[in-house]
């Protein structure tokens, strides 16, 4: 029996990803679309629904109040729900909502594929429950070439160390000068994503070359997916090519989350250094505090320079030089009410004396 799902978002793009995503799926599926909560609702009462895709902001009315309705109607179909809102206490209503699951925007593609799997009671091929379902990078690489007809894949670093690869360029393409170039690029936009505030890059690049064109899809801040083949840059093909490459660099992301080691972010060392306090180390140290105001300085800046200014250093030695320093102080004014470090030295008054 086929299995209806109907997606609801005002936006054409992300109901195109969706759906090349759930069509890849080895199930037999039907996808509907609703650009708005009322055409949703329409379709709602024409259909029956048995998974419902939602996304919050919608005109007219938002996702929650269409899932309200949708309950009254049909209490069996399951809801996933997708936002991009920031908004703190529609976040608190979305993440509280009694649904199946809740992404946040942008949806990592292979957790929200194996959630539609589950969510209808089918077979897991996304996630698989067995111990194979920890796929090699070598064999996502491998299989995606192949259904993307593309001359090579390649997964690299941000410094050029290879990770995977299938396929090869033509001889005629230096692949060390491809990666070479294409990772300055990257690099540079992992800094654009960061000045703009992405979490993780969302930009990709497309390189008309001829024979075989080349796309940089940027996997996360550290690795990067580069893909050549025919025609990638055609009008006719570009979107279809976009559409894999963007669902083979969420499986390549979940993959890297498996089998990387997470370093610690960035808040986290901030909050440990915060935290942490110098040891108090008055029991091993005694120093008796002397009053800042009881306490000048020998010598003012003002002072000094002008001495420097009528001594020769070139023509005095060091001793000389002292001698003079000395000499032209002994008759310089001292405030009554102030201690000079030699006379608070006499009292036992300076710091690291010993009363």
């Amino acid at each position: 029996m086929t299995q209806r799902i109907l997606i609801v978002d005002d936006h054409k793009d992300v109901i195109r990803l969706l759906r090349s995503a759930i069509e890849s799926l080895p199930h037999e599926l039907e996808i509907l679309e609703a650009p708005s909560a009322e055409e949703a609702s329409l379709e709602l009462s024409m259909s029956q629904i048995d998974l419902l895709v939602l996304d919050y902001m919608l005109p007219g009315m938002t996702g929650l109040e269409l899932l309200e309705k949708t309950r009254k109607r049909n209490q069996s179909a399951e809801v996933i729900l997708i936002s991009g809102t920031k908004e703190r206490k529609a976040r608190k209503a979305l993440e509280e909502a009694n649904v199946y699951a809740f992404f946040e925007k942008p949806i990592p593609l292979t957790e929200f594929l194996d959630k539609v799997e589950r969510s209808l009671g089918l077979e897991p091929t996304v996630i698989p429950d067995e111990d194979e379902a920890h796929k090699t990078l070598s064999a996502l690489i491998v299989k995606f070439r192949q259904e993307m007809n593309a001359h090579v894949i390649i997964l690299t670093e941000d410094y050029g160390e290879i990770m995977a690869k299938a396929g090869s360029f033509p001889e005629e393409i230096s692949e060390k000068d491809v990666l070479e170039n294409l990772l300055g690029i990257y690099r540079s936009g992992i800094k654009v994503s960061r000045t703009l505030g992405q979490e993780s890059p969302q930009s990709y690049h497309i390189f008309p070359a001829g024979e075989v064109d080349i796309m940089l899809m940027p996997v996360n801040t550290t690795h990067a997916l580069i893909i050549g083949g025919e025609r990638i840059a055609d009008r006719q093909n570009m979107l279809a090519m976009i559409d894999s490459s963007v669902i083979l660099k969420s499986e390549v992301a979940h993959v890297l989350n498996e089998i990387l080691h997470e370093e610690p972010r960035h808040e986290e060392v901030e909050a440990v250094a915060e935290s942490t306090e110098l040891p108090d180390l008055s029991d091993i140290f005694e120093v008796d505090a002397i009053p800042e105001e009881q306490i000048v300085d020998e010598i003012s800046d003002e002072e000094l320079e002008a001495l420097f200014k009528q001594t020769d250093l070139g023509n005095t030695d060091l001793d000389s030089f002292w001698d003079n320093a000395a000499d032209s102080l002994k008759s310089a004014d001292v405030d009554s009410d102030k201690l000079t470090y030699e006379q608070a030295k006499q009292l036992g008054l300076a710091p690291g004396e010993n009363n």
